[in-house]
């Protein structure tokens, strides 16, 4: 729950909830309803959407804990097909790790003023995402050019200006980049990262800025 009020207070607008369970950042469905319920009581909730991130679980469940955690969007890692995934469509954004399946993009884009299309993130064998490695950002321009993504991948308050300078991203992702250790979040780090996306953002250089937090944040520029 601190984590997710330093988010918000900060300038978030989205935060990420993990519930991939070999994630140091895995968060109980269970968990996600108090927090939830808490930002409301606190007169937060209005402030912000929320975003469930979820690794190769089928359609039912995650629509179904989309639905009992009172979740906006799901941030969807797995290999499932556009069809596959039908049954969510509207409700969730690809996330996808280096750019070799670019040619798949066009399927799972769902187009949107107020959601990424797509997220493209670091290609780390094994690993989906939260890794501190970084994406590439030559290729990841080539994609926001088309879509609007979220950018994610080795993101941090020292390089977040020059990656939505080079990408121009609808929105940018970050976890371990404001990380004391896995799983931590550090607020100082927090408020660096946001402070830094909101400043550049409103010279113009991105049309929307993204951070997910709990335990995964997210950012937009505009409210």
């Amino acid at each position: 729950m601190e984590d997710a009020v330093a988010a918000i207070d900060a300038g978030a607008t989205h935060l990420g909830f993990n519930f991939y369970s070999k994630s140091p950042r895995y968060l109980t469905p269970a968990s996600c309803v108090k927090i939830q319920s808490a930002i409301t009581r606190s007169g937060r909730q209005s402030a912000i959407q929320t975003i469930g991130l979820f690794v190769n679980d089928s359609p039912s469940t995650i629509a179904a804990i989309l639905n009992d955690c009172g979740l906006d969007l799901a941030q969807i890692h797995s290999d499932d097909s556009s069809e596959q995934l039908r049954p969510l469509w509207g409700r969730f954004y690809k996330a996808f790790r280096g750019t070799a399946d670019g040619k798949d993009f066009a399927n799972y884009a769902v187009l949107s003023s107020s959601a990424p299309a797509l997220l493209v993130d670091a290609h780390v064998p094994g690993a989906y995402g939260g890794t501190g490695q970084r994406a590439d950002w030559e290729a990841a321009r080539s994609i926001a050019a088309r879509y609007p993504i979220f950018l994610a991948g080795g993101l941090t308050p020292d390089n977040v200006a020059a990656a939505i300078e080079q990408v121009q991203p609808w929105g940018v992702d970050v976890a371990s980049g404001v990380e004391s250790a896995p799983g931590k979040k550090d607020h100082t780090k927090m408020r660096a990262f946001i402070k830094m996306a909101r400043e550049l953002g409103s010279k113009g250089a991105g049309e929307k800025l993204f951070t997910p937090l709990l335990p995964s944040s997210l950012l937009s520029e505009k409210s």
